[in-house]
């Protein structure tokens, strides 16, 4: 990939992103800079944290969908827009259509959580809900275009909404003008499309790179084969990116502008979802995390100062939930135990004082006296335990082997 200073790929240029600025001014906010004293630390350069999680609707989307609807000539507008989408991009398409008086049908999965759904009305959307899977939905959104004439709202191919979340990039280099690297998380590639635009055109020696998990990454054998390729299968928690596909659009750009596309595991995401909650207090979805898991991945890697886009905090109570088991998980947080004890009254309380000792917190035991492994004065006990880190782990079982108990996991 390219550091060219041409702002026109896919003919959106710098001057579309300044247009879409000033159309936004009122509607978008300009969302906070926040420095993380943490990951500075990590990176060895100061890290800034892009907060458009606290962005009106709770993530970049209402950028890219109101520039794109305020550019429908009356004609189309007096038809209505419909959209596809699990969460983020029906909420801005919702917000951005009521704000113009548009009419708004967004189509949404089944199994869409229901907090998304019912913001998507509140904010002025009928919701359809209408198949299992996005592709499902999308085909329906598209349908239902075709017989009304309402005008379909891409979620990231097309020039006005790369222009829209461009608007990003403007900000970026307003509010840190010393920044060297700008890291964001790709899904279809709207958003890193849109800031390359507007920073390559302005600053061309500040890098953009670009993050995906690496279940759903179409962007790296995209870029290598020369055209959009599409993944047979995507598979990740961060529902914000988990796109099969580039748009066509943004590949252009991406393929022109942006200076690398990396990958992160799924344990890199939770961990960064984790770490914005504990350190920064920032509530951020997975694929809000990425720029930050990335970070997390390789802190070397990135000259500073660095800027993180937190894209996103529309995350359902139940994922954040999952989420952050799965990154105290990943952080070593949890330590689980399986151990031999002998069966006799007050076996299982001597273990929990000896645990109280070395201050683990039992999450959950289970209590086996009937195995044909077991010896007939055995007991098998399985332990989850809460814990300061990894090498609270190792004192944990450490303490219990000294303790005289045989610990087999």
């Amino acid at each position: 990939m390219g550091t060219s200073t041409a702002s026109g790929p896919s003919g959106v240029t710098l001057d579309d992103v300044r247009l879409a600025h000033k159309a936004l001014d009122g509607v978008a906010r300009v969302t906070a800079l926040e420095g993380s004293r943490h990951l500075s630390s990590l990176v060895a350069a100061p890290v800034q944290l892009k907060c458009e999680n606290l962005q009106r609707t709770g993530s970049f989307k209402l950028r890219g969908a109101y520039v794109r609807i305020a550019g429908l000539p009356a004609g189309e507008r007096a038809r209505g827009v419909v959209a596809a989408s699990a969460g983020n991009h029906a909420q801005g398409v919702a917000l951005a259509a009521s704000l113009l008086g548009v009419r708004s049908t967004v189509f949404m999965p089944v199994g869409a959580p229901l907090p998304k759904v019912a913001a998507t009305r509140d904010y002025g959307a009928e919701v359809r809900l209408h198949g299992h899977v996005v592709d499902e939905t999308l085909r329906a959104a598209q349908e239902y275009a075709s017989r009304t004439g309402a005008v379909f709202i891409h979620p990231f191919d097309h020039p006005d909404v790369v222009a829209g979340q461009g608007t990003v990039g403007l900000e970026i280099l307003e509010q840190c003008p010393e920044v060297r690297t700008v890291v964001v998380g790709v899904g279809g590639g709207g958003l890193v499309a849109g800031i390359a635009v507007a920073v390559k055109a302005l600053r061309p020696d500040v890098r953009v790179v670009g993050v995906q998990a690496q279940g759903a990454a179409a962007y790296p054998p995209s870029l290598a084969a020369g055209a959009p390729v599409a993944l047979e299968s995507v598979s990740t928690m961060a529902d914000g990116i988990k796109v099969g596909r580039p748009g066509d659009v943004p590949f252009k750009i991406v393929g022109a502008l942006v200076d690398e596309v990396r990958t992160v595991s799924e344990d890199a995401l939770s961990s960064a979802l984790l770490l914005c909650l504990e350190r920064a207090k920032l509530v951020v979805e997975p694929a809000g995390a990425s720029p930050v898991a990335a970070l997390l991945a390789e802190p070397g890697g990135f000259e500073g100062p660095v800027v993180a886009v937190l894209s996103g905090g529309n995350v359902d109570p139940l994922v954040l939930q999952r989420t952050l088991r799965h990154g105290m998980a990943a952080a070593g947080r949890y330590l689980s135990l399986r151990l031999r004890v002998t069966d006799r009254p007050g076996a299982l309380a001597s273990l929990l004082r000896e645990l109280s000792v070395v201050d683990a917190n039992v999450l959950d035991i289970s209590h086996v006296r009937t195995d044909p492994r077991l010896g007939l004065d055995e007991a098998e006990v399985e332990l989850h335990l809460e814990t300061k880190g990894p090498e609270h782990c190792v004192d944990v079982a450490s303490s219990l082997r000294a303790a005289g108990y045989t610990v087999m996991s």
